[in-house]
């Protein structure tokens, strides 16, 4: 009776991890208008990540907050404009350009 009270009560346990789903996004799909349709944090989670995403891929080890917050205001700016463009294509192109 102990062993299946434990083992019920480990189920139980274990259940809401269970439950938990996991969500893929394909950032290169993200369009401007979608960007722009966000909320304030979830814009500022996403322009950390592309941040760090093309910091990674120039080769950057260090951070520059001015840098980044002058970034992620050109991109919002530019994303105004370019509402069905994809964020992701956008930035490939001012990386390329560099």
């Amino acid at each position: 009776m102990n062993k299946l009270i434990f083992g019920l009560a480990m189920a139980a346990m274990l259940a809401p991890a269970a439950a938990q789903a996991q969500v893929k996004l394909d950032m290169t799909k993200i369009t401007c208008g979608e960007l722009l349709a966000m909320p304030a944090e979830d814009q500022s989670d996403f322009a950390a990540f592309m941040s760090g995403w093309f910091a990674q891929k120039s080769g950057r080890t260090f951070i520059d907050v001015s840098l980044f917050l002058k970034n992620a205001a050109s991109v919002t700016d530019w994303c105004a404009s370019n509402k069905s463009e994809s964020v992701m294509a956008g930035l490939q192109r001012a990386f390329d350009k560099k």
